[in-house]
């Protein structure tokens, strides 16, 4: 059994999590440590001992006594060590350096064309991280300036994680079958881990916002639509990465409208950002993107408004049969659609009307507020839980 499958009780203590109440400030001593954990203070000396000789952690001192010796306080390093991270869109991608706890350092956000293909488009985002680790004083005072830990990376499409391959996108010509991480690892000498953008998504609002919860679904809506799921704490990939891929449940019966996938009626292909798009075009409004639509219906347009209560109803039928199987504590919506409240009000009636009552008893309906940040959080989180090795 690996750390990453094992159960969330038998973590309790491991090394991920001692790091995390160190970067937290939940502890600054080794016993502060083995107090949260309920180990032994050999047990937790020993785990923390580790993290130092990686570099993970590191003695800043002593505390204050509390009638005996004085004791040791620990910190995680911010500026001795960074993770990179890239938050791929369709027509943007944010790139970022986060240090050991997942604090973002220095952040841009880039225009990028997919369809340039993989090697243009990842050469690029590779460069400009490479640029960020290696810069100046950050905004808040810190630098990003440091040895590079690993890099994440989040695809707007199907990504068979164990090997960081794109498998079928439906909007990324000339990615299918690309191995991003052999592409990514021949350019930088550190760890590339790759998943796709909701996955990170969903990590990232969860370890910002709900890290006491165990069961969680994050949808991110925006051009595309997908998800990710947080089962017994942790993040839930099943046999080959496609867990929590809703985009391509059906939703309409025939006549529907066609789906990239090559099916008819599918939820990405009724309720996304492109097919809403799309649909006012159909109906002859001039509109030319996303950031359109959503100006639309801010502004009170009754086509627009009327097509993102149907998305949302059309979300919701989906969550409702995910929502009664897997009985999560929170389903929080984020992406360029989660502001978009007509949406949002229709998929939380839809949850409410076809979930039963004890699915929906105490579950949590809400955006996620994470901000632009989620996705390459996640990213970083992703690495940091890899570097992180068991003791």
């Amino acid at each position: 059994m690996t750390i990453d499958d094992a159960p969330r009780d038998a973590l309790r203590g491991g090394p991920r999590e001692l790091l995390r109440w160190v970067a937290t400030g939940a502890a600054v001593s080794r016993a502060d440590l083995s107090r949260l954990s309920g180990l032994s203070p050999s047990t937790v000396s020993q785990r923390v001992e580790a993290l130092i000789s990686q570099g993970l952690l590191e003695e800043t001192g002593a505390g204050r006594s509390r009638g005996g010796r004085r004791p040791r306080q620990l910190a995680v390093p911010t500026g001795g060590a960074v993770v990179g991270a890239i938050d791929l869109g369709a027509h943007h991608a944010r790139v970022g350096a986060l240090d050991l706890s997942g604090r973002v350092v220095q952040a841009r956000t880039l225009p990028v064309r997919i369809e340039d293909g993989p090697e243009a488009v990842l050469g690029a985002l590779l460069a400009e991280v490479a640029t960020l680790v290696g810069s100046g004083p950050a905004a808040d005072g810190g630098s990003a300036s440091g040895a590079l830990r690993g890099v994440g990376i989040g695809i707007p499409g199907p990504v068979q994680h164990a090997t960081g391959r794109i498998v079928s996108p439906s909007r990324m010509p000339g990615w299918n079958g690309f191995d991003v991480a052999a592409f990514c690892a021949g350019r930088v000498d550190v760890p590339v881990i790759v998943d796709n953008d909701a996955n990170l998504m969903a990590l990232g609002a969860h370890r910002t916002a709900h890290p006491e919860l165990d069961h969680a679904i994050y949808i991110k809506a925006g051009t595309g639509i997908g998800s990710g799921v947080i089962s017994s704490g942790r993040l839930h990939r099943g046999a080959q990465g496609s867990a929590g891929d809703i985009s391509h449940c059906r939703v309409v019966a025939d006549p529907a409208p066609p789906c990239t996938c090559g099916n008819a009626g599918c939820l990405e292909a009724v309720a996304s950002g492109a097919a809403l798009v799309t649909a006012l075009r159909e109906q002859g409004v001039p509109v030319s993107d996303l950031t359109g639509v959503i100006r639309l219906i801010d502004d009170g347009d009754r086509q627009a408004t009327a097509l993102a209560r149907q998305a949302g109803r059309a979300v919701g039928e989906i969550l409702a049969v995910v929502v009664n199987f897997f009985n999560p504590q929170v389903v929080a919506i984020g992406g360029r659609l989660a502001d978009c409240e007509p949406l949002l009000a229709s998929m939380r009636a839809t949850l409410y009307e076809r979930c039963l009552p004890l699915a929906t008893q105490t579950l949590l309906i809400e955006r996620v507020a994470a901000g632009q940040d989620v996705g390459i959080t996640g990213a970083a989180h992703l690495v940091i839980d890899h570097v992180v090795a068991p003791a």
